[in-house]
């Protein structure tokens, strides 16, 4: 069963951000565009590349009106232990949720039960906190933090102009499709 249009609710963890232990609820996903980066363990090989990518483009995440969360089934503390040790997530400006009761991996269904680790899901939430986009990947196949952000742009864009669709590979500014008959079987 598709997870897309599900409200994300019931959150409530610590996480570590810029030096600081912090709590996120599913309050931090209501009014903005939010993105859910699930990964396996700190400490790890793939991991780190990806934070990286995602701290990379943070900034181009937040022109967009998106946060970016990223979140493994460690502690908080773990996090920050990581971060004072790896330069690469040393860069990491936005949370790192822990899940160590694995709540939030489940909510996603991401969990492997059997190893305790999250697998590689992305999820792109819309305003509301309802899921409107996902990937999930094994453990080995890491992930593109530039084709999430295009994925957000579209969102964004299909929400804002319903009757507009963004075809493959889309970026903002270039031409969309409005849904017809005069398409059908021209494109």
């Amino acid at each position: 069963m598709s997870l897309i249009g599900k409200k994300i609710e019931g959150i409530k963890a610590q996480a570590y951000e810029n030096g600081n232990f912090r709590e996120v609820t599913d309050k931090d996903f209501v009014g903005k565009w939010s993105v859910v980066v699930f990964y396996p363990a700190d400490f790890t090989f793939v991991c780190p590349t990806e934070l990286g990518d995602f701290a990379d483009l943070h900034n181009d995440f937040k022109k967009a009106g998106a946060e970016i969360y990223g979140v493994s089934t460690d502690t908080h503390f773990t996090h920050k232990a990581w971060a004072d040790v790896s330069e690469t997530i040393k860069k990491v400006k936005y949370p790192l949720i822990g899940d160590p009761t694995h709540k939030i991996s489940r909510l996603f269904e991401v969990l492997i039960e059997d190893a305790g680790l999250a697998l590689r899901g992305t999820f792109i939430l819309n305003p509301n906190a309802e899921i409107v986009a996902y990937e999930v990947n094994q453990l080995g196949i890491g992930r593109s933090a530039s084709d999430t952000l295009r994925k957000v742009q579209a969102a964004q864009f299909v929400a804002k102009n319903g009757d507009q669709v963004c075809p493959a590979n889309w970026k903002p500014g270039e031409k969309t499709l409005k849904p017809g008959l005069d398409l059908i079987g021209k494109i």
